[in-house]
């Protein structure tokens, strides 16, 4: 994170991004404990933006509130969480993906076609290197954010943005060696083809063969 993309942030959101960075980067590992008094001298910040952004985070789902204990990163999921999380995308991004495509413009799809190019681009490297990761995760949660946006029901696409930090947790679980993004990678692409032909039945069919194939590379089925 730079310095010019930071000036103009609040300095909530600017804890949010770093703190939201380290969890996926590894830096800080599931479970840790996330003292507030140690942190604001870590990172050089009162305690009031730092408690509203692990707050943020707290409603994300990557973080959890510990009774007397203060804050901690959230705990790896479990196969059971990986299954229901699964079932409730299967719910929903089917369906943004079809009214997406019935809504596509040449602004959006350009918008999509670059996340799809970042996320190739990080497919090889993902499994590799730290860096490689953290393009992927960034990459693919845009390219499912920029879908919902485009889906045209608002409520829709706030149960989806309720869903995103388990969904974060999600990613971090698949952590490196096991992202599975190079099969991902021509999976994002179905996705857009569809989308660009306008066909709502395909975009559809072919973002659950997404969803569906992310959690069984997970588990190697």
């Amino acid at each position: 994170m730079t310095e010019r993309n930071t000036a103009k942030q609040p300095i909530a959101d600017q804890m949010y991004t770093v703190l939201l960075h380290q969890f996926m980067s590894g830096e800080r590992g599931a479970g840790e404990s996330l003292n507030i008094g140690a942190l604001s001298r870590e990172l050089d910040v009162s305690q009031t933006p730092l408690r509203e952004a692990l707050a943020r985070l707290e409603h994300t789902g990557l973080v959890e509130r510990v009774a007397l204990r203060g804050y901690r990163v959230a705990p790896m999921m479990t196969r059971t969480d990986v299954q229901q999380l699964l079932e409730a995308r299967l719910v929903l991004e089917p369906r943004l993906a079809h009214d997406a495509a019935l809504r596509a413009t040449p602004e959006f799809l350009a918008k999509l076609r670059e996340s799809l190019t970042e996320f190739e681009r990080s497919a090889e490297a993902a499994d590799m290197e730290a860096e490689g990761f953290n393009m992927y995760w960034r990459s693919d949660d845009r390219f499912h954010n920029l879908i919902a946006e485009q889906s045209g029901n608002r409520f829709l696409e706030l149960a989806y943005s309720a869903l995103s930090g388990q969904i974060q947790r999600f990613r971090l679980f698949s952590k490196l060696g096991r992202t599975g993004a190079r099969h991902a990678a021509p999976e994002h692409n179905a996705i857009f083809e569809a989308i660009a032909a306008g066909d709502g039945d395909a975009a559809a069919e072919a973002m659950r063969l997404h969803v569906s194939g992310a959690t069984e590379r997970l588990f190697g089925v």
